[in-house]
Protein backbone atom coordinates (compact mmCIF):
# COMPACT_ATOMS: atom_id res chain seq x y z
CA UNK A 1 0.00 0.00 0.00
CA UNK A 2 1.49 3.27 -1.10
CA UNK A 3 0.86 6.29 1.12
CA UNK A 4 0.90 9.53 -0.80
CA UNK A 5 1.34 12.79 1.00
CA UNK A 6 -0.23 16.01 -0.11
CA UNK A 7 2.59 17.82 -1.87
CA UNK A 8 2.37 21.56 -2.41
CA UNK A 9 1.74 20.98 -6.12
CA UNK A 10 -1.12 18.56 -5.44
CA UNK A 11 -2.64 20.94 -2.86
CA UNK A 12 -2.53 23.82 -5.37
CA UNK A 13 -4.08 21.61 -8.04
CA UNK A 14 -6.76 20.56 -5.53
CA UNK A 15 -7.54 24.22 -4.72
CA UNK A 16 -7.86 25.14 -8.42
CA UNK A 17 -10.12 22.18 -9.19
CA UNK A 18 -12.24 22.86 -6.10
CA UNK A 19 -12.69 26.53 -6.98
CA UNK A 20 -13.59 25.63 -10.56
CA UNK A 21 -16.59 23.73 -9.19
CA UNK A 22 -15.59 20.11 -9.69
CA UNK A 23 -17.00 17.52 -7.31
CA UNK A 24 -14.79 15.61 -4.86
CA UNK A 25 -15.13 12.49 -7.01
CA UNK A 26 -14.05 14.37 -10.13
CA UNK A 27 -11.08 15.90 -8.31
CA UNK A 28 -10.03 12.48 -6.98
CA UNK A 29 -10.11 11.09 -10.51
CA UNK A 30 -8.13 14.08 -11.83
CA UNK A 31 -5.45 13.87 -9.14
CA UNK A 32 -5.19 10.08 -9.24
CA UNK A 33 -4.18 7.75 -6.38
CA UNK A 34 -6.51 9.54 -3.97
CA UNK A 35 -10.07 8.80 -2.84
CA UNK A 36 -13.07 11.06 -2.82
CA UNK A 37 -13.07 10.99 1.00
CA UNK A 38 -9.40 12.02 1.08
CA UNK A 39 -10.25 15.01 -1.13
CA UNK A 40 -13.16 15.97 1.14
CA UNK A 41 -10.97 15.68 4.23
CA UNK A 42 -8.20 17.81 2.72
CA UNK A 43 -10.69 20.46 1.55
CA UNK A 44 -12.11 20.56 5.08
CA UNK A 45 -8.66 20.83 6.70
CA UNK A 46 -7.65 23.60 4.28
CA UNK A 47 -10.84 25.47 5.09
CA UNK A 48 -11.88 25.78 1.45
CA UNK A 49 -15.50 26.72 1.22
CA UNK A 50 -16.70 29.22 -1.36
CA UNK A 51 -16.43 27.60 -4.72
CA UNK A 52 -17.86 28.27 -8.13
CA UNK A 53 -20.97 26.43 -9.11
CA UNK A 54 -20.58 23.68 -11.64
CA UNK A 55 -21.79 24.79 -15.06
CA UNK A 56 -24.61 22.26 -14.96
CA UNK A 57 -25.99 23.61 -11.66
CA UNK A 58 -25.32 27.31 -12.26
CA UNK A 59 -28.44 27.85 -14.39
CA UNK A 60 -31.84 26.98 -12.90
CA UNK A 61 -33.65 24.05 -14.46
CA UNK A 62 -36.68 24.89 -16.52
CA UNK A 63 -39.83 23.70 -14.78
CA UNK A 64 -42.44 21.56 -16.44
CA UNK A 65 -45.68 23.33 -17.17
CA UNK A 66 -48.53 22.16 -14.95
CA UNK A 67 -51.80 21.16 -16.51
CA UNK A 68 -54.42 23.86 -16.12
CA UNK A 69 -57.04 21.47 -14.75
CA UNK A 70 -56.35 18.73 -12.24
CA UNK A 71 -58.07 15.42 -12.90
CA UNK A 72 -59.08 13.36 -9.88
CA UNK A 73 -59.03 9.62 -10.22
CA UNK A 74 -61.51 7.80 -8.03
CA UNK A 75 -60.03 5.16 -5.77
CA UNK A 76 -61.72 2.08 -4.45
CA UNK A 77 -63.41 2.57 -1.09
CA UNK A 78 -61.34 -0.01 0.79
CA UNK A 79 -57.85 1.13 1.67
CA UNK A 80 -55.09 -0.30 3.77
CA UNK A 81 -54.98 -3.84 5.02
CA UNK A 82 -58.37 -5.32 4.26
CA UNK A 83 -57.46 -8.92 5.11
CA UNK A 84 -59.29 -8.76 8.43
CA UNK A 85 -61.95 -6.26 7.38
CA UNK A 86 -65.54 -7.41 7.54
CA UNK A 87 -68.46 -5.89 5.74
CA UNK A 88 -71.11 -5.30 8.40
CA UNK A 89 -74.68 -4.94 7.33
CA UNK A 90 -76.58 -3.24 10.10
CA UNK A 91 -80.21 -4.20 10.32
CA UNK A 92 -82.41 -1.14 10.26
CA UNK A 93 -84.91 -1.59 13.04
CA UNK A 94 -86.57 0.55 15.61
CA UNK A 95 -83.97 1.24 18.26
CA UNK A 96 -85.39 0.78 21.76
CA UNK A 97 -82.36 2.56 23.24
CA UNK A 98 -82.68 6.31 23.55
CA UNK A 99 -79.99 8.40 21.89
CA UNK A 100 -77.11 10.35 23.46
CA UNK A 101 -76.15 7.69 25.99
CA UNK A 102 -79.51 7.73 27.74
CA UNK A 103 -79.97 4.07 28.55
CA UNK A 104 -82.92 2.78 30.60
CA UNK A 105 -81.94 1.76 34.13
CA UNK A 106 -83.18 -1.84 33.72
CA UNK A 107 -80.99 -2.26 30.62
CA UNK A 108 -77.68 -1.11 32.15
CA UNK A 109 -75.12 -3.85 32.84
CA UNK A 110 -71.81 -4.19 34.64
CA UNK A 111 -68.79 -5.88 33.08
CA UNK A 112 -69.58 -9.16 34.83
CA UNK A 113 -73.15 -9.19 33.48
CA UNK A 114 -72.22 -8.87 29.77
CA UNK A 115 -72.69 -11.79 27.37
CA UNK A 116 -72.76 -12.33 23.58
CA UNK A 117 -76.40 -11.21 23.31
CA UNK A 118 -75.90 -7.85 25.07
CA UNK A 119 -74.49 -4.56 23.81
CA UNK A 120 -70.93 -3.96 25.05
CA UNK A 121 -70.98 -0.17 24.47
CA UNK A 122 -69.34 1.57 27.46
CA UNK A 123 -71.09 4.60 28.92
CA UNK A 124 -69.35 7.07 31.22
CA UNK A 125 -65.96 7.17 32.89
CA UNK A 126 -64.62 3.69 33.74
CA UNK A 127 -63.12 5.02 36.99
CA UNK A 128 -66.52 6.34 38.14
CA UNK A 129 -69.01 4.23 40.13
CA UNK A 130 -71.75 5.31 37.67
CA UNK A 131 -69.97 3.56 34.76
CA UNK A 132 -72.02 0.91 32.91
CA UNK A 133 -72.47 -0.84 29.57
CA UNK A 134 -75.48 -0.30 27.31
CA UNK A 135 -76.81 -3.85 27.72
CA UNK A 136 -79.28 -3.60 24.81
CA UNK A 137 -79.94 -6.46 22.38
CA UNK A 138 -76.72 -6.95 20.35
CA UNK A 139 -76.92 -7.55 16.62
CA UNK A 140 -75.96 -11.04 15.46
CA UNK A 141 -72.17 -11.34 15.21
CA UNK A 142 -71.56 -7.83 16.58
CA UNK A 143 -70.80 -6.64 20.09
CA UNK A 144 -73.18 -3.65 19.87
CA UNK A 145 -76.90 -2.90 19.52
CA UNK A 146 -78.25 -1.30 16.31
CA UNK A 147 -77.71 2.28 17.55
CA UNK A 148 -74.17 1.76 18.79
CA UNK A 149 -73.27 -0.26 15.67
CA UNK A 150 -74.21 2.76 13.56
CA UNK A 151 -71.90 4.89 15.71
CA UNK A 152 -69.03 2.38 15.78
CA UNK A 153 -69.09 1.22 12.15
CA UNK A 154 -69.29 4.41 10.09
CA UNK A 155 -68.16 4.19 6.46
CA UNK A 156 -64.73 5.80 5.96
CA UNK A 157 -66.11 8.28 3.42
CA UNK A 158 -68.69 9.58 5.93
CA UNK A 159 -66.03 10.01 8.63
CA UNK A 160 -63.89 12.12 6.29
CA UNK A 161 -66.75 14.44 5.31
CA UNK A 162 -67.80 15.35 8.83
CA UNK A 163 -66.08 18.42 10.28
CA UNK A 164 -64.12 17.73 13.47
CA UNK A 165 -66.03 18.34 16.67
CA UNK A 166 -64.64 21.20 18.77
CA UNK A 167 -63.01 19.99 21.96
CA UNK A 168 -63.86 21.96 25.06
CA UNK A 169 -60.91 22.22 27.42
Amino acid sequence: MTVLTWSDERVEQLKKLWESGLSASQIAAELGNVTRNAVIGKVHRLGLSGRAKAPSTAAPRPRKARPTQMVRVSRPMSRGNTALAQAFEVEVEADPVAYDNVVPMNQRLSLLELNEATCHWPVGDPSSPEFFFCGGKALTGLPYCAHHSRVAYQPAADRRRQPPKPQGR
